[in-house]
């Protein structure tokens, strides 16, 4: 039987911290909708394997793959997105930022909506213990620059819980994955070119820690977003020729 639901959880190097959150969406969700939890585990150094593979062996909710060593938690995600065929699938971090009940209020908001993702940044949310000012100032820099090279109006693109109808995901889907840093942005963009309706919605979020926001980092990220623009505009064979002499060094 297919669920109504599924959650994907790209997991690198998470053996502390994902029982919690998988036991936490467990206890949660269980009785209120069909759901399949995936823990996507993208090249992990520890023993994240085998502890996900113990809790999939007591609860056959949980299911989990090995994608080997990939490039980022979008493709991480996507390879997800390529795996589950529920009517609603979404995804969420493997540090429980977002608690369970925080997500489900997404999938109590999508009704006639194609996506619907979790805001920090939105009147009501609820932010339990929030970032540092460095992350905060980087994160708000970030999402006026979207804005304005996207125009999608959101006030939150990069919260790590988000959730989509299949049928427009999957609309989508092979057309994910142009750049490293904008995978949310380029999902979202792309869901607005083909005229799906997303809404945002205030969330509950604890800083999960663990994260340090670093200068070449940061930069990658604004300069991703540039690619982005530059991908879906006329001015595309920019990034070819960039491509190009990048591959002949």
């Amino acid at each position: 039987m297919t669920p109504n639901l599924s959650i994907i959880i790209p997991a690198y190097n998470e053996e502390e911290r994902i029982p919690k959150t998988l036991n936490s969406y467990l206890d949660y969700l269980k009785g209120k909708i069909n759901f399949e939890i995936l823990v996507i585990i993208n090249g992990c150094t520890d023993n994240t394997l085998e502890v996900v593979k113990k809790i999939a062996q007591k609860n056959k909710e949980i299911k989990y793959v090995d994608i080997g060593k990939v490039a980022s938690k979008g493709i991480a995600v996507t390879e997800g997105f390529k795996l589950a065929d529920s009517e609603l699938i979404g995804f969420v971090d493997a540090d429980l930022a977002t608690p369970p009940n925080a997500f489900y209020d997404l999938v109590k908001n999508i009704e006639n909506y194609d996506a619907v993702i979790a805001s920090r940044w939105m009147k009501n949310s609820k932010i339990n213990k929030s970032q540092p000012l460095t992350r905060i100032i980087a994160g708000r820099s970030f999402n006026i620059l979207v804005n304005l090279l996207f125009n999608l109006k959101l006030k939150d693109t990069q919260c790590g819980a988000k959730l989509f109808k299949k049928t427009a995901l999957k609309d989508i889907l092979a057309d994910i994955g142009k750049t490293r840093w904008a995978f949310d942005v380029d999902v979202l963009y792309l869901l607005k070119r083909k005229n799906y309706k997303t809404k945002e919605i205030p969330t509950e979020w604890s800083e999960p820690g663990g994260s340090h926001v670093k200068i070449k980092t940061v930069i990658e990220m604004f300069l991703s977003i540039v690619r982005l623009r530059l991908i879906y505009s006329p001015f595309k064979f920019i990034v070819s020729i960039y491509n190009g002499i990048k591959n002949a060094i």
